[in-house]
């Protein structure tokens, strides 16, 4: 009864007053977080979202593009990031340790998790909405169950380089709609920064890179009135400036739907 009066009085000042608002205070983005590595551990708040041991988005996808967050490399230990964090796709990628201390069945030993989604809650500066495996794995030895009924919690953050394990390369995902005139590229799995800022392509015996536009997430894309031949290169650049040559990556005959593993990583 005191809840339903309350909401009742809340509708009848927001309607009298615009300004007032019920809910709790919208907070600001903090500044986009980049690839300045090092020791200084930021705050944040942390929710969780999905299945409670599983890595996110019913589908194992989410709004990086990634269709498979579940399987090696990601293996589940994913989160969505709120602007400054997912960067309206810039983010994809990246890499970042996220601890806690409280409450009690925090560990305050960091867990290592990859942007694969993306939040726009505006609860904190910075939100990590994480996967349930990852929220759990922040916690004391069998104390992850605990953890996630706390909900909303208080965390520090940094980010770090993406190491994978040997023998993983950068990927490249060909998307359903491609065609000759037009190729859409998820690209995927980039070691060191993590996140990417440009790719390019070049057919074979051309000297001429072309760009892609993003598309959304990590998809890039470009529309071309002459039909791409294969095979051709692909030129990927990360934030922090590295650009990475994956020669003929995506063969003659290339089809639509396909995974293409390049034989090259970054640093």
């Amino acid at each position: 009864m005191a809840s339903s009066s309350l909401l009742l009085v809340c509708v009848v000042v927001a309607a009298m007053v615009s300004a007032v608002s019920c809910g709790p205070p919208k907070v600001p983005p903090g500044p986009n977080i980049t690839t300045s590595y090092g020791d200084k551990w930021l705050e944040a708040k942390a929710t969780w979202y999905g299945a409670p041991k599983g890595a996110g988005p019913k589908d194992n996808g989410g709004a990086c593009g990634y269709k498979d967050v579940d399987k090696a490399p990601f293996l589940g230990m994913n989160s969505c990031g709120n602007d400054p964090i997912f960067k309206d796709g810039k983010g994809c990628g990246s890499c970042f340790e996220i601890k806690c201390s409280k409450p009690e069945a925090c560990s305050d030993k960091p867990a290592l998790i990859h942007v694969t989604d993306m939040n726009d809650e505006p609860i904190a500066a910075y939100h990590f909405d994480l996967s349930g495996l990852a929220f759990g794995a922040m916690a004391k030895d069998g104390k992850d169950e605990e953890l996630r009924k706390a909900g909303i919690i208080d965390t520090q953050f940094r980010r770090v380089k993406c190491k994978y394990p040997t023998g993983t390369k950068i990927t490249f995902h060909i998307e359903k709609a491609s065609n000759p005139n037009y190729l859409a590229l998820l690209v995927k799995y980039v070691a060191g920064d993590g996140d990417v800022v440009e790719v390019e392509i070049k057919e074979k015996g051309s000297e001429e890179w072309k760009a892609l536009k993003e598309s959304w997430g990590a998809i890039w894309r470009i529309d071309t009135p002459k039909p791409l031949k294969g095979p051709f290169s692909v030129r990927v650049t990360t934030e922090g400036g590295e650009k990475i040559i994956a020669e003929d990556a995506i063969p003659d005959g290339w089809k639509a739907d396909s995974v293409y593993k390049s034989n090259v990583q970054a640093k």
